[in-house]
């Protein structure tokens, strides 16, 4: 039961994404919900909630917020994490991303390739930043983490 059941992306007050961030977010939080791992260690010799949790991911005072909370809504856990980290990775994927999108409508099929090859590699050096960051709060796998990340540029992208 180590594993998110729901969750909710907190991005009022950001700019309304484009429909390409609006499809990612759609199929990061579909893959995510099908498959994940995600665990909380013991902390303060606590054992934590077990779960499926109910993940509400948000940014607030420049910090990422993760509000995990029971299947019962009870609260589990709560932390923030600097963006500071990501900044770089988040700005270098973006761009990529905008290269692959334009890349699709006219390169050829071997150019598309290289660049989501590119756009791929810089979206698991965001999953392994946030495992990095994650640890010793959240135990997640690397597809969880690559899943993760693409709802963090999708917070990033407004904040």
């Amino acid at each position: 039961m180590s594993r998110i059941c729901h969750i909710d992306l907190d991005d009022s007050g950001l700019p309304a994404p484009t429909p390409e961030i609006e499809q990612e977010r759609r199929v990061a939080i579909f893959d995510l919900l099908e498959e994940n791992n995600f665990a909380l260690p013991a902390r303060d010799d606590r054992l934590p909630p077990e779960g499926p949790y109910r993940l509400g991911l948000s940014i607030r005072e420049r910090r990422l917020v993760f509000d995990i909370r029971t299947e019962a809504d009870e609260p589990a856990a709560e932390f923030h994490l600097s963006l500071g980290p990501f900044r770089q990775v988040v700005k270098d994927y973006f761009q990529i991303c905008e290269s692959y999108f334009d890349a699709v409508k006219t390169a050829a099929p071997n150019q598309i390739e290289t660049i989501d090859m590119a756009r791929r590699g810089i979206h698991n050096e965001g999953a392994r930043v946030l495992q990095e960051r994650l640890d010793g709060k959240a135990d997640v796998d690397p597809d969880t983490a690559r899943r993760l990340f693409t709802l963090i540029c999708v917070l990033h992208f407004g904040g």
